[in-house]
């Protein structure tokens, strides 16, 4: 027999003892109590009102109960003394049964573990509530009484009931106590959860189930990072040094990466023995005699079960105050015990967070660093090989080819993307069992590496679609046309982005080097001079997102949003290497003016926030306007690139008009030398060469000279510039 089942077996007998023990002793209650009447006056109290916590009301005093029949069977007063022995026996096993353990646990006296025998025998043994009734002399009170306690049980004391003693305290017992009744005659029920764990049923009590989600996103056999494994030791040393088990320190995790955080939250409870459920603050109640309840609910539940509550606390604002879900937080945290992780983005402050910091952990989560996750990335696509390469590292092991052996994928990927341990697992495993299931036709799809890079594309857009708009990159280097100065600008910024792995992981700069890590330039130049369109083709040459920010979406008017709104902006765009572009970037970007009210001193904060961010951001930032001046010269000084986009030549817009048309559209003859003559930047001939395919198509004829023309007079007037009818004159004989 296995050692549950003996446990279980002994835990059946000690109940079976205990129920004839009490029965044997409300017997002898019985024998001295007066004769049962029926009161047909009396009806039934009414039940408390139900609350949430509340799945089942209390029992209300029943009218008359009959007799059974047939007539109980009682044990002799001589069995009295043997069946309490009988009891002790079987209290006295390794382990002690449920009930017993639960005592200890809770600190129950030895007259408050009767009196929680008591009310559990009323759902156990279907006698009990004829003999509650026989032994109080009353027929309408088949139910346990504090009176009856205290008249039948051993070592009795009258503050077994006050709600600062453990029975009313951890909610062990309810009382139903309708109008005017007196506490001593009302009836007790045990609660359904602690019924059913001195039954042996112990499972999270279903109260807090629709509240929280159990966190298993952890592989065990995994091994952390270094970074992230030297976290999870200092958590394990604070709560094993703890002297109080039941005000344990609240973990409070730091940091922008929550999957991360939960994965150190998950190992270092596995350390301990504990599973993890996930609770988000915003779930929490606001009326303080709920959420009063929900914590001594969760904290009887961490002394029945070996849990820790993972607070998702993430989005809450750390200047909140009032009715917002901050003070609910506060109140809950006060209240709590047991082994609580704090999600955070940053330390909390204001009113209360100091106190709670007396008693707190604080300790910054990040992903793990590039090497780690370059690790990481050659562990997972490296296949488990049972020879020379069992037992080594996963440095160590050899990385995964694809078609192009030059491609390192696990140092592209990690050089490019900023992922957690657990995202790496899931795209990698994911993307290797799509190729496994196509079998023979993965070989005619793209290479691993491909699939890879897509994949984490992907993975991270869900974020930063919400805040910015992404922009399909189509462009490529043979569409733009500038300066050759200009083009070679734009390549050094792709190779920088391509390459910053090699300079600043394998060449030590970010050993060195705090900040100015990330890559931004600066595009300027008069609107249409193809500033939106270089930006496209370094995106698409990197095969990287591209968006474009919003500005409407992210300057706000009140006071710290904006800071807010970039701060998602930066931390979901660093996830996946997108590239920003902030068009019109002076609006946002411009000059820091002088104080003079409240106003322009939140609108400076808001500019040094940029200044930092922009500098801490891993990824390529672009700015583009067509007034440099504007600019505020703290961030021109921290620009890596400046690239000006000048006015189009004769000989650029000659380029430009021979390529603004697909080979698919039918033209006629064009005479492109003088269209080269228009005075336009590249937007403005794309702008006309898009409106003359349009009128071609209505008359149903290739596009030529005379829609060309056209349409050009129409984008002059736009712009409400000069028109000289000689321009626009269509020549017949064009060669």
């Amino acid at each position: 027999m296995s050692d549950q089942a003996e446990w279980q077996k002994n835990n059946e007998a000690y109940l079976t003892a205990a129920l004839t023990w009490l029965r044997l002793r409300l017997d002898s209650q019985s024998a001295s109590a007066p004769t049962i009447v029926t009161p047909s006056n009396v009806a039934p109290s009414e039940p408390p009102p139900s609350h949430w916590w509340s799945r089942h009301k209390s029992p209300a005093p029943a009218a008359a109960v009959a007799a059974p029949e047939p007539q109980v069977k009682l044990l002799p007063e001589a069995n009295l003394a043997q069946a309490a022995a009988d009891m002790n026996a079987a209290e006295s096993t390794d382990p002690p049964p449920l009930l017993v353990m639960l005592s200890r646990r809770f600190g129950l006296s030895r007259f408050e573990r009767q009196i929680l025998l008591l009310c559990a025998a009323m759902e156990l043994d279907t006698r009990v509530a004829y003999l509650c009734a026989l032994a109080q002399g009353d027929q309408s009170k088949p139910y346990p009484t504090f009176a009856l306690a205290l008249a039948i049980l051993d070592e009795p004391a009258w503050d077994a009931l006050s709600p600062e003693r453990p029975l009313r305290f951890w909610r062990l017992i309810e009382i139903n106590q309708p109008g005017a009744q007196p506490l001593t005659t009302s009836a007790l029920r045990i609660d359904e959860r602690i019924l059913n764990y001195v039954k042996g049923l112990n499972y999270l009590d279903d109260r807090l189930s629709p509240l929280l989600a159990a966190l298993n996103t952890d592989d065990r056999n995994s091994q952390l990072p270094a970074s992230q494994q030297t976290t999870v030791d200092v958590i394990t040393h604070r709560l094993q040094q703890a002297s109080d088990l039941h005000r344990l320190p609240v973990i409070q995790l730091l940091g922008p990466d929550t999957p991360s955080k939960q994965l150190v939250a998950q190992r270092a409870a596995g350390s301990l023995g504990l599973h993890v459920y996930r609770l988000h603050a915003g779930a929490l109640p606001t009326q303080t005699a709920e959420l009063e309840t929900l914590a001594r609910l969760w904290q009887r539940e961490s002394l029945l079960l070996p849990i820790a509550m993972y607070m998702d606390a993430y989005e809450i604002d750390s200047h909140s105050q009032g009715d917002s879900p901050m003070s609910p937080l506060l109140r809950y945290l006060t209240r709590a015990d047991g082994v609580v992780f704090l999600d955070t983005r940053e330390v909390q402050s204001g009113p209360g967070w100091d106190r709670l910091r007396e008693n707190a952990v604080l300790l910054d989560v990040s992903k793990p660093t590039p090497a780690e996750q370059q690790a990481a990335w050659a562990a997972e696509l490296t296949p488990p090989d049972s020879g020379e390469n069992q037992g080594a590292s996963a440095a160590e092991q050899p990385q995964p080819k694809t078609p192009d052996d030059s491609i390192d994928t696990p140092a592209a990927l990690a050089g490019q993307f900023s992922l957690s341990l657990t995202s790496i697992r899931q795209i990698a495993q994911t993307t290797l069992a799509e190729i496994k299931s196509e079998g023979d036709a993965a070989s005619n799809s793209s290479s691993l590496h491909d699939r890879l890079w897509d994949a984490c594309l992907m993975s991270t857009r869900p974020r930063l679609d919400t805040l910015a708009q992404r922009l399909d990159a189509k462009a490529t280097w043979n569409d733009i046309v500038l300066p050759s100065e200009a083009v070679e600008l734009l390549h050094q910024i792709s190779a920088q982005v391509s390459r910053r792995s090699k300079v600043y992981e394998d060449w030590g700069f970010y050993r060195r080097m705090n900040r100015g890590l990330g890559i931004s330039a600066l595009f300027t130049g008069e609107s249409g001079t193809g500033k939106t369109m270089a930006a496209e083709v370094i995106a698409n040459e990197l095969r990287l997102n591209l968006y474009r920010i919003d500005l409407s979406a992210v300057v706000s008017k009140y006071i710290g949003e904006t800071e807010k709104n970039l701060r998602r902006l930066f931390d979901a765009a660093e996830d996946g290497g997108a590239i920003l572009f902030f068009d019109e970037a002076d609006a946002l970007f411009g000059k820091r003016s002088e104080v003079k009210d409240s106003h322009d001193r939140y609108a400076n904060i808001e500019i040094n926030y940029l200044l930092q961010r922009m500098e801490a951001y891993r990824g390529l930032a672009i700015l583009a306007t067509n007034m440099k001046s504007a600019m505020d010269t703290a961030f021109m000084r921290r620009l890596r690139f400046v690239v000006s986009f000048s006015f189009p030549g004769p000989a650029e817009r000659l380029v430009i008009w021979r390529k603004v048309f697909p080979p698919q559209t039918p033209t006629g003859v064009i005479d492109f030398d003088r269209l080269a003559r228009l005075n336009l930047t590249g937007g403005s001939i794309q702008n006309i060469a898009l409106n003359a395919a349009f009128l071609a198509a209505r008359s149903a004829v290739p596009v030529s000279m005379p829609v060309i023309l056209e349409a050009a007079r129409t984008e002059f007037r736009k712009l409400e510039r000069p028109i000289n009818d000689a321009d626009f004159r269509v020549v017949e004989a064009v060669k």
